[in-house]
C-alpha cells in the first residue's frame, strides 16, 4: 500500500519539510556525481557503520583501549547525524522522501518550523543508535533518511491517529480507499518490528539489507518525543 496524501488541514506552508527534502535530494545528486571510488570513500565515511560507533564509545567509556584502526571520537559518531542524509540509490531516495512529504507537512505546521527541524534530527540520531545497539559489530554501512522519516511517522501516529489517509493499493487491480492513520502507521510499525526480529534470527542486516531496527527506533523516538514538543502557538485576527 502506497500513502497518497492525508484529509488534514494545514495552517502553514511547510517550509522546513522543503528544506529537508531538497538536502536529501541535492547530498544524493551530490553522491552520484562522483566516481565510483571517491563515491564509495564519501559513503564510508559519513555512513553509520555500528562497529566503529561501538568501538569509539568503548574506548569513551575505557571499557576497551583504543586501537590505531579505530576513527576518531568525531568521525565516529558523526555518521549519527550525516547517514541519514545519503542513500543507497534513486528508489530509495524516492521512497524516503514521498513518506515524509506525505506526513511531515502537518507535523511541522503542528509543532512549528525550528522544533519540527529539531524532533526530525533527534528522531535522525536515535534511530541510528537502535541500529547500532542491535548490530554492534556490524561493519556495514547504513544510510538513508528512514529512521527520522519513521520518527514523523511515530509522532504523526500520536498527534493525528483520526485523520483519513488516501491508499493506494495494488491487488491485481489498482483501487484507491481511505483509512484512519491510526490503521496505516501500526500496521507499518507492526510490519517493521516483525521484519526486525527476522533480521535479527538471520545474524544481520547483510541479508536483507534494510536496517529494520532503525525504523523500530525512529518511531518509538517520534511516539516518545510528540508528547515533549508542545503545540505551536496559533496566531488568529479579530
Amino acid at each position: 500500500m502506497i500513502p497518497l496524501k492525508d484529509d488534514t488541514p494545514r495552517l502553514s506552508s511547510p517550509l522546513l519539510n522543503y528544506f529537508l527534502i531538497a538536502a536529501n535530494l541535492a547530498v544524493f545528486l551530490f553522491q552520484i556525481s562522483l566516481d565510483k571510488a571517491a563515491q564509495g570513500q564519501f559513503v564510508y565515511l559519513l555512513a553509520l557503520v555500528p562497529a566503529h560507533v561501538t568501538s569509539a564509545f568503548s574506548a569513551a567509556l575505557g571499557v576497551a583501549p583504543a586501537h590505531s584502526h579505530t576513527a576518531p571520537a568525531l568521525l565516529a559518531f558523526l555518521p549519527l547525524l550525516t547517514s541519514m542524509f545519503l542513500h543507497a540509490g534513486w528508489w530509495h531516495l524516492i521512497c524516503n522522501l514521498w513518506f515524509l512529504w506525505v506526513f511531515g507537512r502537518n507535523l511541522e505546521d503542528g509543532m512549528g518550523h525550528f522544533s519540527y527541524l529539531v524532533f526530525y534530527l533527534l528522531c535522525g540520531v536515535v534511530a541510528a543508535l537502535a541500529q547500532t545497539i542491535a548490530t554492534p559489530l556490524s561493519s556495514i554501512p547504513t544510510v538513508g533518511a528512514s529512521g527520522a522519516i519513521a520518527g514523523v511517522m511515530g509522532a504523526y501516529f500520536v498527534r493525528y491517529p483520526r485523520a483519513r489517509v488516501l491508499m493506494l493499493v495494488p491487488f491485481f487491480f489498482i483501487f484507491f480507499v481511505w483509512l484512519p492513520a491510526w490503521v496505516v502507521l501500526g500496521y507499518w510499525f507492526i510490519l517493521q518490528f516483525l521484519s526486525g526480529v527476522g533480521s535479527s534470527l538471520v545474524g544481520s542486516v547483510a541479508e536483507t539489507g534494510i536496517a529494520f531496527w532503525a525504523h523500530v527506533g525512529g518511531f518509538v523516538a517520534g511516539v516518545l518525543l510528540a508528547r515533549v514538543f508542545p503545540a505551536r502557538r496559533r496566531r488568529y485576527q479579530s
